[in-house]
């Protein structure tokens, strides 16, 4: 494979898992049940700016609507959608 062809490879596989992100989020959602840490990628540190705490999902004062278990306020999620 050329380094062209990895690159497309690359891109692909990471817009599928920001889908697969999306997808579980609106699932736990409909079903009113949260997803485990790991499916959204969650970390207790901000990520470019964006952190729980400025998410609309976030309940003060360390719980989420959609992820399960303690949230930082710092931290963040790939289910991180901020608030208007």
């Amino acid at each position: 494979m050329d380094q062209k062809t990895s690159r497309r490879t690359f891109i692909a596989a990471g817009a599928a898992v920001v889908a697969a992100g999306v997808g579980v989020a609106a699932t736990a959602r409909a079903q009113d049940q949260k997803i485990a840490k790991t499916a959204v990628m969650y970390q207790d540190k901000p990520k470019d700016g964006q952190m729980c705490s400025k998410c609309v999902n976030f309940e003060a004062p360390n719980a989420c609507k959609i992820v399960a278990g303690t949230i930082a306020p710092e931290g963040w999620c790939a289910a991180y959608a901020p608030k208007s």
